[in-house]
């Protein structure tokens, strides 16, 4: 490592990144840094001594970061919650003793957090599997990815730590493909595309998340599209995640000037005559290796009902 880099460890694995010139606070500069994160929360671990500046503990999150610094940030495991079981019902595509792939509605947040704290798909699992509880974590039990609140389609979760490290680890080596659809308001040029832009927290609205460069924060993120439909001054698109970063499709293609449709933080949140719940995009196909047997499993989720009301609006339009 160069002297004018500074090195950022976060749970045991160095990450190298290349400072400002310019001095910045620590829990800002950290916030940038770890989007997944929380300033809240950033502010929450250096009062509570897991963060070391120069391998000492640091509990000033306003002290200046400067080019050659070392930081490292341990994150504790998760306080145990009381997680209640609720019996919401469940889309099934999938399940046997090690996975179970659901069709989500839209609405239905993935797992507990400010304001949903009984009514999420966590709270539905575990009413539906008892031996979810403590699978990956307490907040999180079995949970693989997630699927933003009004976003619609396949998710898996597993039943087992062994399963849960498996598919984990097929996202991680880009083995496991989602592919969504959406329709997005404008009609791209080319018939199909790669966006290669990397995305991190919005640097004023903490809320959203935006294209930032990596030497700010940003983390890679990939995203594959092609056009299945034409419909006038909108198009039905399929997407191919290559990465997983929050929120990505809808970030990508706002910063293409091709809002998913109905979107309200990236889009204008039009609705075109159909009362959509939120945005137009479905995770609509989920193939990955069965953690057990090695075999091949497609779970295709139908597209809900407004999304079809949509299409059929869209097709007579054009």
């Amino acid at each position: 490592m160069e002297p004018s880099a500074l090195c950022l460890l976060l749970t045991d694995s160095p990450i190298c990144l290349q400072a400002e010139t310019r001095a910045d606070r620590l829990d800002r500069f950290l916030a940038d840094r770890i989007p997944e994160l929380s300033r809240s929360r950033i502010q929450s671990l250096i009062e509570s001594g897991h963060v070391t500046l120069n391998d000492r503990v640091c509990t000033s999150k306003k002290i200046a970061i400067q080019t050659g610094d070392r930081l490292q940030v341990s994150i504790p495991d998760p306080t145990p919650l009381e997680i209640k079981a609720n019996p919401i019902p469940l889309d099934i595509l999938y399940e046997d003793d090690a996975i179970v792939i659901i069709n989500k509605p839209a609405g239905l947040v993935v797992h507990p957090a400010p304001g949903h704290a009984d009514d999420t798909l966590v709270n539905a699992l575990l009413a539906h599997c008892d031996t979810l509880a403590g699978i990956g974590g307490v907040q999180r039990p079995g949970i693989v990815h997630r699927l933003d609140k009004d976003t619609t389609g396949a998710i898996v979760v597993a039943k087992t730590d062994a399963a849960l490290q498996h598919l984990q680890a097929q996202l991680k080596a880009k083995t496991a493909r989602r592919e969504y659809l959406g329709i997005v308001c404008g009609a791209p040029a080319a018939e199909s595309g790669s966006i290669d832009k990397p995305i991190g927290r919005h640097p004023i609205n903490r809320q959203k998340m935006a294209i930032v460069l990596e030497e700010r924060g940003g983390r890679a993120a990939v995203t594959h599209w092609h056009i299945r439909e034409r419909l006038g001054n909108y198009t039905l698109l399929q997407f191919q995640l290559e990465t997983g970063r929050t929120h990505q499709i809808r970030v990508h293609t706002a910063d293409m000037g091709l809002p998913i449709v109905g979107d309200p933080v990236y889009g204008s949140g039009r609705r075109i005559g159909v009362n959509l719940p939120g945005q137009a995009l479905h995770a609509w196909k989920l193939t990955l290796q069965h953690p057990t047997s090695g075999e091949e499993i497609v779970a295709t989720a139908p597209l809900p009902e407004t999304f079809v009301k949509l299409l059929d609006v869209l097709r007579r339009r054009k």
